[in-house]
């Protein structure tokens, strides 16, 4: 009988025990993160944000409660493994290892997770695979193998999740504006969101450039959230700028980095990321103090935003940037998701800011140009 584990890129081997169900155990290696969100597995695997990376979850019992496809952030499931306590597999219900199961996901079942969260803690996050092997020593020489290939992935993880062809929708309020969206690995909630606010949506790859939108003629641009390190994306900080103090910008999450980048400003990686839905947000724009939720591995460092920019969003848990906002250019940067989904609903008023406040802005000083 095989033996699985998680193998960190230090040599650090966790066991954990795969369900007698999953048969096939597909071996794969990504980096290592946790979330420490209660609910919210199905949202968490199918956001694109979580592209070339095996997640950790906290909470001990995983899949307690179904599945239910509107849930779903995207068409597939992105993350390269699942690893928690428990893995609800019972007679009357088994649907959400199922659904890992067919999208050949492996799932690793009581691992301690407070060792290995704890450890993720303290040295930051590494890349680790999931393998089998007949003991630790053999899964040490299998996931060595596999992780520097595994590491070898382009750099530009953004252009991988984003779509390859620009799509237009039609928005529920048709008195409301037409809004670009460039897509970096945007989760569906941001669409839902902007859709029932908008007119008319066009979301752009995110290698477009700005003549494409310029073509479009948009009242406003949205930048979503994506995977990786906002640092190596392609072409989109070009584009950003071009649009920038022309164009009212609303980024989310990578759209926030890459943002920040087209500014001027500079990213860096965070030791461990915030990834959870209870993370404490200091809001100056909507003067509350509320939950959210959060996914990411980098932050933008506030010492080089430039002086039109002021943060306007803390993260209360380490007095990160969570947010900025810029009178002069008319754009709006939020590092965690306002869309929520798993997670409260508390900042989702951001949107309307986007539309109410920032475009409409924008209409009144082009009707007195008129």
């Amino acid at each position: 009988m095989l033996n699985r584990y998680l193998v960190l890129e230090d040599g650090q081997v966790f066991t954990g025990e795969a369900l007698a169900a999953q048969t096939e155990f597909p071996e794969m290696a990504g980096e290592v993160v946790f979330n420490t969100t209660h609910s919210g597995y199905e949202e968490i695997a199918t956001d694109p944000s979580y592209m070339n990376q095996i997640i950790v979850m906290t909470a001990p019992m995983q899949g307690n409660y179904g599945v239910d496809d509107t849930v779903w952030e995207s068409k597939k499931i992105w993350i390269k493994g699942f690893i928690c306590l428990q893995m609800q597999f019972s007679k009357n219900n088994s649907s959400w290892a199922q659904r890992l199961m067919d999208h050949k996901v492996p799932i690793l079942t009581d691992v301690d997770t407070r060792k290995l969260v704890i450890q993720l803690r303290q040295q930051g996050t590494p890349w680790g695979a999931l393998v089998q092997a007949a003991n630790e020593s053999a899964a040490k020489e299998r996931a060595k193998t596999m992780i520097e290939k595994a590491k070898q992935v382009d750099g530009d993880w953004v252009w991988e999740a984003s779509r390859k062809e620009a799509l237009e929708i039609i928005g529920d309020n048709p008195n409301g504006p037409r809004v670009a969206v460039l897509d970096f690995g945007a989760k569906e909630n941001i669409i839902r969101e902007l859709k029932t606010r908008c007119s008319h949506l066009k979301i752009f790859p995110s290698r477009a450039d700005a003549k494409t939108i310029e073509a479009y003629d948009p009242d406003g641009i949205m930048l979503t959230n994506g995977p990786g390190d906002p640092a190596e994306v392609k072409n989109a900080p070009q584009t950003i700028r071009h649009f920038l103090g022309r164009k009212p910008i609303f980024g989310i999450c990578m759209g926030h980095q890459v943002l920040s980048i087209a500014l001027g400003a500079k990213t860096y990686k965070l030791k461990f990321g915030h990834r959870g839905a209870n993370h404490p947000i200091q809001d100056r724009i909507l003067d509350m103090i509320y939950m959210s939720s959060q996914n990411h591995g980098y932050a933008v460092d506030s010492q080089t935003l430039p002086e039109h920019v002021l943060v306007t969003h803390k993260n209360l848990n380490d007095q990160t940037v969570a947010g900025f906002f810029s009178e002069k250019q008319n754009c709006l940067g939020i590092q965690y998701h306002p869309e929520s989904h798993p997670g409260p609903h508390d900042a989702v008023k951001l949107f309307d800011f986007f539309i109410n406040k920032m475009i409409a802005k924008k209409e009144k000083s082009n009707h007195a140009h008129h």
